[in-house]
């Protein structure tokens, strides 16, 4: 392990790179925690960061002057930001003239899916990456578990669990905390350099299996049901990759494959049912 890496978190405020702070933390490095707005600032020392650094993905001039005196940096981008392949090769540039040594790249499962600009725009930010003569890890998860949580009340409440496509389609998913320690051991160590790394957890599911699951953690029946947006109002005024996402969706799920993640764990990763367990204990 490299003692005291200095690392600048991108997204430091937001709901997944700040899972990454107390990783690296319990790790013995420096975290500079890139925030947009500095009422942000307790909540990212408190998750870890020593300090902080406010500026904007949109101004190459504030990133490069936050990773001042850092060796490393974790990038993820914030879901649907436009000219997200742009920015991103903003980043990666001001990370070179900042005489940063390593970048770790929080990704997308498929990021070749060109219909699905939120997986297609990830790949010029790669091949910035390639491109750049940095040290480099390239993370591309599946769906994340913390997506579950803004519905779970509702789950609750309703009995049903409900997207806006088809209920059986299937998806691989994954616990961002796994992701995080993954993030964490690429900034601090050497074994993942260059390498390219789908993230996910066991299992398909389809939205009846993930019903199903839901239904044995709370002790009842929860069914799967489907929104139809356009009945609701929502399907005319979903944003075009919204909408784009849910075609796909109706027809194609991203599926992927375990191993590699318990592979660089050295452990099973966490379970969708493991998470469903901490959801229920919560609302509680």
């Amino acid at each position: 392990m490299m003692e005291k890496r200095k690392v600048l978190a991108v997204g430091a405020a937001g709901h997944f790179a700040g899972l990454v702070l107390p990783e690296l933390a319990k790790r013995g490095a420096y975290v500079r925690g890139f925030i947009q707005k500095d009422t942000d600032r307790e909540a990212v020392l408190q998750h870890g960061a020593r300090e902080t650094a406010v500026g904007d993905l949109r101004d190459p001039a504030s990133i490069e002057a936050a990773l001042q005196g850092m060796d490393a940096l974790f990038y993820i981008a914030p879901a649907f930001i436009a000219d997200e392949g742009v920015i991103g090769r903003q980043v990666v540039d001001a990370a070179v003239r900042a005489g940063v040594r390593r970048i770790v790249f929080s990704s997308v499962i498929h990021p070749t899916l060109s219909a699905l600009v939120n997986h297609r725009e990830k790949g010029p930010v790669e091949e910035a990456l390639f491109e750049s003569g940095l040290e480099y890890t390239i993370l591309q998860p599946a769906m994340f578990f913390q997506n579950f949580a803004q519905g779970w009340g509702e789950v609750i409440k309703s009995g049903t669990y409900a997207e806006p496509w088809s209920a059986e389609t299937r998806f691989s998913r994954v616990d961002y905390r796994d992701v995080a320690q993954v993030a964490a051991v690429a900034l601090t160590e050497d074994r993942l350099l260059y390498g390219t790394f789908e993230l996910c957890s066991e299992g398909n599911l389809n939205r009846h299996d993930v019903a199903a699951l839901m239904g044995k953690i709370l002790g009842r029946d929860i069914r799967a049901g489907t929104v139809d947006l356009d009945k609701t109002g929502g399907g005319k005024d979903a944003p075009p990759p919204i909408r784009t996402m849910m075609d796909w969706y109706n027809q194609h799920g991203l599926l992927g494959n375990a191993l590699t993640l318990r592979a660089i764990l050295g452990h099973e990763p966490r379970t969708l049912e493991m998470y469903f367990e901490e959801l229920k204990a919560t609302d509680a």
